[in-house]
């Protein structure tokens, strides 16, 4: 295995890449603060974690929902176009919950609409800037991506409980705003390595790739990780609440997370043999044999190791899902592509965490990493489902 630093580094080292990714990072750090910001402000206005829940609910949905419909704008007119408008009315929603001109829950979802998609746009010019003969480090680039998630959702949501545990929870929305609205306006202001725009005939004929199985497979992938998220979301908390002893529920959600980090710097720096199809099964496979003990193991230190190995095959998933994404449609459209993955990943975990609270109430934290141990399971089956294809397609080839 190489040296990740001079992978990363020489991938950085490419003209144009720092000046959008940096930008892209800080603004996806204010995204990762959002959600819980709502959730510290409103419950400081209503004292109601029921109230919380809804209008952040409502946010998440309004962000699945309104994503893939930015996303397209974006394929159609550009990112320096479209960016600047989402972020004016990125503003004026996150505004109108501050000052409490709307009721909570319509601003919230007014938040989530125009919550611009800078994860997708960034991918979208990494895989502009890496084309043709340097396409071979995509799945490094798509790794330095996952390793910025992994860290804005480890600091961010950390960052802006402190500042509402401090009784400024308005300033953590304030702060989360401004991150997303200063890294978003220093992205669009990166014209040279915007992707090339089409002509709507092009962009028509490749809307019909985001109907094929291909790029559907990954879409469904996305999904089911999305559910094992919610899952084991849902089961850690009622697994350390259920042993009395709540406070285990953070110690057991890092060591998943900062194997998550190791995941993604460890497979952006290895050499990537053999097909990304094998690599997506075979990560599927290892999700699945250290997902499977969660539901008879008992101790803590038990269920804290086996999930942070579980921890190091999800970013390698992420990282995968992208890379085939980015291979599966064209160019045109590859946008739009990775925020429907992105909303179906956030569907995923949203119709998990109520379904896996469910299974909790029923039959305790065990039942709910069932439905995690089940989730990969069917990515399993999706993922070697897509080595059969690409298979069938090698052999239809003359």
């Amino acid at each position: 295995m190489p040296s990740a630093s001079v992978n990363y580094r020489t991938l950085l080292r490419t003209s144009g890449a720092w000046a959008f990714f940096l930008p892209s990072a800080v603004g996806r750090l204010g995204i990762a603060m959002t959600g819980v910001g709502i959730v510290w402000l409103v419950h400081a206005r209503t004292g109601s974690y029921a109230a919380a829940g809804l209008v952040t609910g409502g946010f998440a949905v309004a962000d699945a929902v309104a994503g893939p419909q930015i996303g397209r704008l974006v394929d159609r007119f550009g990112q320096t176009r479209v960016l600047p408008c989402t972020l004016g009315a990125h503003s004026a929603a996150v505004a109108l919950l501050l000052t409490g001109v709307l009721p909570d829950l319509a601003a919230g979802v007014c938040v989530g609409a125009t919550l611009p998609q800078l994860g997708a746009l960034s991918a979208a010019r990494w895989s502009a800037l890496l084309s043709d003969e340097r396409a071979a480090a995509l799945p490094t680039a798509f790794a330095l991506e996952a390793l910025a998630n992994g860290v804005s959702y480890l600091a961010g949501p950390a960052l802006v409980s402190a500042l509402g545990a401090a009784g400024r929870p308005s300033a953590g929305v304030l702060l989360a705003a401004a991150l997303v609205v200063g890294g978003g306006l220093a992205l669009a202001a990166q014209r040279r390595t915007t992707p090339p725009l089409t002509d709507r005939a092009e962009r028509h004929r490749a809307g019909r790739a985001l109907l094929r199985s291909a790029f559907l497979r990954q879409a469904a992938l996305g999904l089911t990780l999305g559910v094992f998220f919610g899952a084991t979301q849902v089961s850690v908390t009622a697994y350390a609440v259920g042993r009395g002893t709540p406070d285990a529920a953070a110690p057991l959600y890092f060591a998943s997370n900062c194997t998550s980090l190791v995941g993604s710097w460890a497979y952006g720096a290895w050499r990537h043999g053999g097909s990304p199809r094998h690599h997506q099964a075979a990560a599927a496979a290892c999700l699945t044999l250290t997902s499977l003990p969660l539901i008879f193991l008992d101790t803590p230190l038990a269920i804290g190791t086996t999930l942070a190995l579980t921890g190091l095959a999800v970013p390698v998933l992420l990282i995968l899902t992208s890379v085939l994404t980015q291979s599966s449609v064209p160019r045109v459209v590859l946008t739009q592509a990775f925020t429907w993955g992105n909303s179906a990943s956030a569907a995923g975990s949203a119709a998990a965490a109520a379904v896996a609270g469910r299974v909790v109430d029923a039959s305790g934290a065990h039942g709910g990493f069932g439905v995690a141990a089940g989730a990969a399971v069917a990515m399993t089956v999706l993922a070697l489902g897509g080595l059969r294809d690409s298979s069938a397609a090698e052999g239809e080839r003359p």
